[in-house]
Parts: structure tokens; C-alpha cells; sequence
């Protein structure tokens, strides 16, 4: 397979190109490219003897995901970087994968099989287009089964203000605020919620945009949510979380 990193760091490039060696001898790094600049003049002439990219996102000159404006890059890509916004962004484009800086070697890995285990379904390079755009227009659940008695009912997603588990036991707030348990993992719900209009708090609370009326720092650098409709207990936004939840608040992520 011949790989071409996008990449303005030497040390991260180092030490991806012996990772991937590491992962697979026959691997082939075809270049090294570090600015928007450099590779859209070598993509340009070389892109059809590559398998695929790794991509920074953040080069000395650009982001690049402006790369797809101004040359063809039609091979699957992999995403670096050390900020977790860029993700929506990466699956507009060909990626298979974003992998957060620092990269592991278990990552790494990972993302190799998944392109592997792609192509054995789809076949070539050309072939992946279809998946590619699949997994960038992914579809996300909009409504959920609850039980009210004997009564089954069904609940749209733009009409839930949270999702909160105690335990094993996970339930739907409704915007009622009342709650009814489903069978469901908070870890299930995080793939199946657009991450647009839903986020984890901390490890027991998934909570609705719309649903937020305000937002009060808390202690211990945390901060605390107030819904539209309160239901028993506390939203926290854990403090390893308040970071990125601003950036989603604020549409950035």
C-alpha cells in the first residue's frame, strides 16, 4: 500500500511513518508533504499512485480540508490532529477515520483494518466512494419506542430533553420532563444522536441543545445546566468536558 502524510511536524511525521512500518513492512510512504501549498501541486500529479493520505489538519498555511477545493483527491483519507471539532468536518470529505493526536499505535492499527475490512466489501480505491459518502451522510435515529402501561409510544428526538442513566438503567426525558426507561447504553446513544443536537456531559448524561435555557459555572471548574424542564437531578458538565461542550454550544463542534 503507498501512503502520502500530509503533516508539518517532523516528529509526528516520524513517528507515524514507524508506525505504520511497524504496522506493515510493505507499506510504501510515497512523501511527506507539511503545507497546502506543497501538496496540491505534488497531489495534483501523483494522486493516482496513491492508496492513501494522512492528513494534519491543521498545516503551517491552512486547514486541510481546502485541499478538496483545489485538487481531485478521489483516495481515502485519514484525519490527524490534536482538536476533536474538526470530526463533522473530516466525514464531509473522504475520510474513513480521525485519529486524535497523540496517536497511538492501537489506533493506528485500528483504522488500517477498517480500511482493509472496506475494501474487501466495496474493492478498489474507486470503489470506496460509495461508503465514503455513506458514512458522511449518515443518518441519525429521530424517534424512540417508550412504554406508558400496556401502551407503546413513540417519542421524536426533537421532542427529548436528555438521556440519563443511574447504573445500568437509562432513561428518556421527554419534554415533559418526564422520564421513561428504554433499552438502551448511554455508549449505544452517543452513535445513534446527531452529534449536532446532542452531547455527553459525563459519564451519565447526554443532553439535548435546544433543551439547554442556561449555563452557570459551577464548582471545581465545572459548569452546571439548567433545561427547560427539570427532572430529579443535576446536570454537570464534568471539568475534562467543559472544553469541547463550549465549543459544541457555541456551534463550533
Amino acid at each position: 500500500m503507498k501512503v502520502v502524510i500530509l503533516e508539518d511536524e517532523p516528529l509526528a511525521a516520524e513517528k507515524l511513518q514507524r508506525y505504520l512500518l511497524k504496522c506493515d513492512p510493505k507499506i510504501e510512504v510515497l512523501n511527506v508533504l507539511d503545507s497546502l501549498e506543497n501538496a496540491v501541486e505534488w497531489i495534483g500529479e501523483n494522486n493516482a499512485r496513491v492508496d492513501l493520505y494522512f492528513m494534519d489538519v491543521q498545516l503551517i498555511d491552512g486547514l486541510s480540508f481546502e485541499l478538496f477545493n483545489r485538487v481531485s483527491v478521489n483516495k481515502p483519507v485519514i484525519f490527524t490532529t490534536a482538536f476533536d471539532e474538526y470530526a463533522i468536518d473530516a466525514f464531509k470529505v473522504n475520510s474513513i477515520d480521525y485519529l486524535l493526536k497523540p496517536i497511538t499505535f492501537t489506533d493506528l492499527s485500528k483504522s488500517l483494518k477498517k480500511l482493509k475490512s472496506l475494501k474487501q466489501q466495496f474493492g478498489t480505491n474507486a470503489d470506496l466512494k460509495p461508503v465514503i459518502e455513506k458514512i458522511a451522510n449518515k443518518k441519525y435515529k429521530d424517534r424512540f419506542l417508550i412504554r406508558i402501561g400496556n401502551h407503546i409510544r413513540s417519542v421524536l428526538t426533537q421532542n427529548i430533553l436528555a438521556f440519563s442513566a443511574e447504573g445500568r438503567d437509562v432513561s428518556l426525558i421527554n419534554a415533559e420532563g418526564k422520564e421513561y426507561p428504554i433499552e438502551y447504553t448511554i455508549e449505544s446513544l452517543i452513535e445513534l444522536l446527531d452529534p449536532k443536537h446532542f452531547y455527553r456531559v459525563n459519564r451519565g448524561c447526554i443532553v439535548a441543545l435546544d433543551a439547554i435555557t442556561d449555563v452557570m459555572v459551577f464548582s471545581n471548574r465545572r459548569l452546571k445546566l439548567q433545561l427547560k424542564k427539570e427532572f430529579g437531578r443535576e446536570i454537570i458538565v464534568s471539568r475534562e468536558k467543559v472544553g469541547e461542550f463550549k465549543l459544541w454550544f457555541e456551534g463550533i463542534q
